[in-house]
Order: structure tokens, then sequence, then C-alpha cells
């Protein structure tokens, strides 16, 4: 209960995403064919938002690490504190981390994909926020194989990627990268 508790109020996590999505839909901050209830899923449209925003985030995560150690302890340190994340874990690190590796490449994705409609957006955006929480899970996933297969991220990834942080860090402020 007390993952869920932590998980539901963390600034960084619902609270900034919920500003972020209600200010661009009442400002008409999206392209105009996300306000449209017509159609239905675009699906193709869906995995494509989905594989772009995962670059965008993949690109901004790598200029968080390498850009500047302040940046660095500003924005991302927070999120590794968690060296073993729990499922709960994935909205829990900072403002500027948010904003930087999920809010513009958010908003980028819906300026670049500009022909989704509402069904669509919201299918994405489900599909983007529990890919989110899976990635920081504690569990493996019966589909992580398949997912491995596709080159899509799993926990064990993730898991990696925190393992190894004190090694590419050393590298890459070293400069050898």
């Amino acid at each position: 209960m007390e993952g869920l508790r932590t998980h539901l109020t963390q600034p960084e996590g619902f609270v900034l995403l919920t500003t972020y999505l209600t200010l661009t839909w009442m400002y008409d901050l999206l392209p105009s064919s996300y306000y449209s209830f017509e159609g239905s899923i675009q699906w193709s449209r869906v995995f494509l938002c989905l594989a772009i925003q995962d670059a965008l985030q993949y690109i901004t995560h790598r200029l968080e690490h390498v850009v500047s150690p302040k940046l660095y302890q500003k924005s991302h340190k927070p999120h590794h504190v968690f060296t073993n994340p729990r499922i709960f874990d994935a909205f829990n690190g900072s403002v500027t981390d948010t904003v930087l590796m999920i809010l513009i490449p958010l908003f980028c994705t819906a300026n670049i994909v500009r022909d989704c409609n509402v069904w669509t957006y919201m299918s994405f955006g489900s599909m983007y926020a529990n890919w989110l929480v899976l990635i920081h899970s504690e569990y493996v996933m019966p589909w992580d194989g398949i997912f491995t297969k596709l080159g899509f991220g799993t926990s064990r990834d993730h898991h990696v990627h925190g393992d190894l942080l004190g090694v590419i860090m050393a590298v890459e402020v070293g400069g050898l990268l």
C-alpha cells in the first residue's frame, strides 16, 4: 500500500503529468487532430508515437548523463537512488527529470506525429505510461523474452542500466566516450 500511495502522490509523476495534459488540452497546444473524436484507434500511429517518444527519451536521458555533472545532479541522479527499483518507483525522481525526459519528448512527439485523433493519443499515452511503470518493476514479465528479441526495453534492461551507472559515468566523466 505504501508503494502505491507514494507512486500516486509524487509531484514529478502524476501531478506534473496531469498539469501538462490539462494545459496542453485546455489551451489547444496540440495539433488540431488530437482533439478529434472521429474514427477509431490508429494503431500504426500509436506505435510510431511510442517509437518516437522512446527515441527522444533515450536522447534526453543520454544528454542528462553527459551534458554537465550539475545538470545530472539536479535532474536524473535522484532517480538513481533506486538501485533496485520497484514497480512504484517509475515516476519518482525530480521535476527537472520529468520535464526533460517525459514532458518535452511527449510534446515533441505530438508535434512530429501530427495526425493522431484523441483515441490514438489516449492509447499511446496509456501504453507509454504503463511501459514506464513496468520497466521499473522488480518482476520478470511473461513477455520480456519477446520484448528483448524485438529490441523493446524490459525491467531487466533498466536494472542493468542502474547497475552499470557507476562504470558508465566514470568512463563518460573521464572523457573516454
